[in-house]
């Protein structure tokens, strides 16, 4: 990007509050800590762009509109999450394994180093299907209800439990309230999404029916309430089985298997993975945004 993001700038500000935080807190006060991190950050990270754009309409309020236009434009992941799965994909096909445990490293938080050709390839799927709700279609769904600072608040939860959410000894206390939030700022979005997802899956031409009958079945079967809502649509969908022990740091974690193994996964399914995620995510904008513009009329 040729400016700054700022989610970078966010993701900053969470670790400089970590480390504030550990020089104060320690032990069970870390949950406090996390707790008082959580809520400054998210709130500064509405506050601050919403004190902007009201200084850009005093301006003119197309200068308004064009700094949240572009906003918006950033804050919403869906080119990054295809460019960044198409690297896996392309080493893939080149069968360049090396290549593709480094491109997948980078949007996902298990361990790759130790990940086959299918492996790779499951880990890349997963993080599309998943990051459908938490990158593009839940910042959708609020930027539609609060513009721009609703969609960084949004961030900043997402952002905060990406960097503080794991379930592991140094984030045990503080990761605590940050994974929580975020499994309450995903449940209503992961689950509309979820929903369109399939009904993209079957204008696409993929296995609507099937991704219908693993989705009643499979989305609960994971410790969060809401990343299997996506990966059991897209499991079933592309008629494969995702899911199963990952290994972070250094740790396996066991994992429920999701959907059915009704044929083997293949680097093609990455871009399938990429193009049900935009087809849902222009049915989700569509949809609630003609009945936002008609509450608006309306009112």
């Amino acid at each position: 990007m040729w400016l700054y993001h700022p989610v970078r700038l966010i993701g900053s500000g969470i670790a400089r509050g970590e480390r504030l935080v550990r020089k104060c807190c320690k032990g069970k006060g870390l949950i406090f800590g996390g707790a008082v991190l959580w809520t400054l950050t998210a709130l500064f990270s509405f506050l601050i762009p919403l004190v902007i754009l009201t200084a850009a309409e005093r301006i003119h309020p197309a200068v308004r509109f064009i700094l949240e236009t572009f906003w918006c434009y950033q804050i919403v992941a869906a080119r990054c999450l295809w460019k960044e799965s198409r690297k896996v994909y392309d080493r893939l096909r080149v069968n360049d394994l090396e290549g593709a445990r480094r491109a997948v490293s980078m949007i996902v938080g298990r361990d790759t180093e130790n990940l086959n050709a299918e492996g790779v390839t499951k880990a890349a799927v997963e993080t599309v299907a998943e990051n459908t709700s938490d990158g593009v279609t839940a910042p959708l769904l609020y930027m539609l209800v609060g513009g721009a600072p609703l969609g960084f608040l949004y961030k900043a939860v997402n952002t905060m439990d990406s960097m503080l959410g794991y379930k592991n000894e140094k984030y045990l206390y503080l990761g605590r309230i940050p994974a929580r939030m975020d499994d309450v700022f995903n449940y209503i979005p992961s689950r509309i999404t979820a929903l369109f997802m399939i009904l993209s899956s079957c204008l696409l031409g993929m296995d609507g029916k099937n991704a219908w009958k693993v989705y009643r079945r499979d989305k609960r079967k994971h410790t969060s309430p809401n990343a299997a809502q996506t990966e059991s649509v897209c499991a079933g969908a592309l008629r494969v089985r995702l899911s199963g022990d990952a290994v972070y740091f250094g740790k396996v974690h066991k994992k429920e298997y999701l959907g059915d193994s009704l044929r083997p996964i293949e680097p093609e399914d990455i871009k399938r993975a990429g193009r049900l995620m935009y087809m849902t995510a222009f049915f989700v904008l569509t949809v609630f945004g003609a009945a936002k513009s008609a509450l608006i009329l309306l009112l």
